[in-house]
């Protein structure tokens, strides 16, 4: 298996952003840090690479089967998803410290968008996202920065609205 994460280089979201009152971070536009950019192997075959993704909004979700509150948030993920993809959002699971096998029993069950398989957590560390802070959520504008980072679960509640806010910025 072969991984990239690069970037355009740049300060950390960590010193870019503020956590808001539901204990999101949000990066306000214009002080946004860039999104590194992402390759590898998808679980159901095939590659992914970011530069598929430049100039609509992506929301990256890093996962695990075994995670319990990664299953909890499923429904909620799925269910944005399907609400926000017309807008030019699309959704990336990126699966962490698991077998391909349990991955692929979780993921073709649940999930419809596509999911990379990163068992060795290297493009989660490349966000910043250490594995042992799962579910995380990254949503990246058009422009390719970062706009929100989730490091809980989340609702479909508390999601969809900053999708859609990401999604109606100007790029």
């Amino acid at each position: 298996m072969v991984y990239a994460v690069t970037g355009r280089g740049g300060d950390s979201w960590k010193d870019l952003c503020k956590t808001s009152s539901e204990g999101f971070i949000e990066c306000a536009a214009g002080n946004r840090p860039a999104a590194p950019d992402l390759a590898g192997d998808l679980l159901e075959g095939g590659r992914y690479d970011s530069a598929s993704d430049a100039g609509k909004v992506l929301v990256v979700n890093f996962w695990g089967s075994w995670c319990a509150p990664c299953r909890a948030e499923i429904d909620d993920l799925e269910k944005t998803y399907e609400a926000t993809k017309a807008k030019g959002v699309d959704f990336l699971g990126i699966n962490i410290r698991d077998s391909r096998d349990a991955a692929l029993a979780f993921h073709n069950q649940l999930v419809a968008y596509p999911s990379v398989f990163d068992p060795s957590s290297k493009l989660a560390l490349g966000f910043e996202i250490p594995p042992n802070s799962i579910p995380a959520t990254v949503i990246v504008d058009r422009a390719g920065d970062i706009a929100y980072v989730i490091r809980r679960g989340v609702t479909q509640e508390q999601l969809q609205p900053i999708v859609e806010r990401v999604a109606a910025e100007a790029s």
